[in-house]
């Protein structure tokens, strides 16, 4: 049986592993197996990372409905109990970009919820 040398397998996964490790301080960006380490455990950050975000950008809204209601005395709770009971299903990434572009509009709307 013939001698398999397969260095060449094992330089292109190494190298694989240190591009993707790129920019890494220290032994995380130089040593195969910190490198490695280093980028799966950058993955789940970075997984964990994209959900935080959304997590942020709802509460931006809210934050953004709740300051939008103040002036009407309404509160935000209470307008989108509002909204559910009177069968409006508008979300609350709709309501925000609402009250920035077209906020007479949002304003015909407290009222309609508001009677």
């Amino acid at each position: 049986m013939p001698r398999v040398k397969r260095g060449v397998v094992s330089r292109a996964r190494h190298n694989k592993v240190l591009k993707a490790a790129e920019g890494f301080r220290g032994p995380r960006g130089k040593l195969v197996r910190q490198a490695k380490q280093s980028t799966l455990k950058a993955g789940q950050y970075a997984y964990a990372g994209r959900r935080l975000r959304r997590r942020d950008a709802r509460k931006e809204w809210i934050v953004t409905i709740n300051a939008a209601l103040t002036g009407m005395e309404l509160s935000y709770s209470k307008f989108i109990s509002l909204l559910i009971k009177e069968g409006i299903k508008l979300d609350r990434k709709v309501l925000s970009q609402m009250i920035l572009t077209d906020r007479p509009f949002f304003d015909e709307l407290v009222k309609t919820v508001h009677k």
